[in-house]
């Protein structure tokens, strides 16, 4: 099975304000896939702080990362539209991750599952 941390459980892991690594640990010791996508990895650039940089690299290098396609763009785009049109704002990150997730049959895990409002999407709240 391939999991797909957040932004928010892998910012929990590299700054250890979270109990994270273990679950990711112990994913990993199943034999399951951890990846990352490009929203992620801009979201946990865009708040890293100096002195994290070589624990985010390494974290992040050690992910299999799942390459963005027109159709997952579009997917996205048209998930906060339509979320949009029922009176539901989502984040244009949100929908490109929850886009990503669902192209690759990936569990989504997050924090924020209300973010998430998607019932074809597969969810694990740490």
């Amino acid at each position: 099975m391939i999991y797909l941390p957040d932004t928010n459980v892998l910012i929990g892991v590299i700054t250890n304000r979270k109990p994270y690594a273990a679950l990711l640990e112990r994913l990993l010791s199943e034999h399951h896939l951890l990846a990352t996508c490009s929203v992620i990895v801009s979201e946990i650039y865009n708040g890293m702080r100096p002195a994290e940089e070589a624990k985010t690299h390494t974290l992040l290098e050690r992910l299999e990362f799942l390459p963005t396609t027109f159709e997952i763009a579009r997917q996205g785009g048209m998930i906060r539209r339509d979320f949009a049109r029922r009176g539901r704002t989502l984040t244009l990150a949100d929908t490109s991750i929850a886009a990503t997730a669902m192209a690759y049959k990936c569990t989504l895990i997050t924090e924020n599952t209300r973010d998430f409002p998607l019932p074809e999407l597969h969810l694990l709240a740490p």
